[in-house]
């Protein structure tokens, strides 16, 4: 009986230490929640824009096609660049936000050829990197060139099925340094949507097991070829 009783306290003991190291950290980011700069580290969201084009097509057949899907072949597009908790993320920090002026805007279309995705991206994320738009944005210039695209996916001209198994090994192929634990693939029920990669503000690798964790699941997905190839 009295070892019993000393195990359960040690148990008790050890749960009480455990809540109380919690309690240290949860307050720790509830104080710096919402704060502008404060954060861990970033995740570059590439969009495979054939998925996106071939979504959107099929919602609104009969609409124009937006920007992103006339005209010029577009593979990997930037989606964003969002600061990060190691658990959670911050967003709208500052409302209303800074206005965006015409020539930032104009100069991100080559990587992000939407400009309402820009105005939001900056409205939801921008805000929280503690940077001014002008900073922001070069940044995502900064971290979408740290992050090379797999030669076989720069000009994709008829549409395959893979396993995000085979897209993130050949990320981490094409990225020395880069690991499956600093990214994920995410699909829709049936295609590619996104590669998310995880980077520190120096613009290294990043483990990031909250992300990471969130890689698609299905066995194989479809990568739609590149428009007008």
């Amino acid at each position: 009986m009295g070892h019993r009783i000393c195990r359960l306290a040690r148990i008790a003991a050890l749960a009480i230490s455990l809540t109380s190291g919690f309690a240290l950290v949860a307050p720790a980011q509830e104080r710096r929640q919402g704060e502008r700069g404060q954060f861990d580290y970033y995740v570059l969201a590439l969009s495979w824009s054939p998925s996106y084009c071939e979504v959107a097509q099929s919602r609104r057949p009969s609409r124009a096609p937006d920007q992103q899907c006339s005209g010029r072949p577009f593979a990997f597009v930037v989606h964003g660049l969002w600061p990060q908790y190691e658990r959670g993320f911050p967003s709208y920090c500052q409302v209303p936000a800074p206005r965006l002026n015409r020539a930032i805007v104009g100069g991100m279309l080559d990587l992000m050829p939407s400009p309402r995705l820009i105005f939001h991206e900056w409205d939801q994320h921008g805000t929280c990197s503690g940077l001014s738009p002008q900073d922001y944005f070069e940044t995502i210039r900064k971290a979408r060139a740290t992050v090379k695209i797999p030669p076989e996916y720069l000009d994709l001209n008829r549409p395959i099925n893979v396993t995000s198994g085979e897209v993130a090994a050949a990320f981490v192929k094409a990225n020395p340094g880069l690991s499956q634990r600093a990214m994920a693939v995410s699909c829709d029920r049936r295609r590619l949507t996104e590669v998310r990669v995880c980077l520190g503000k120096d613009f290294s690798f990043h483990d990031c097991p909250e992300i990471a964790r969130r890689t698609c699941r299905l066995g194989e997905i479809a990568m739609p070829a590149i428009r007008g190839r």
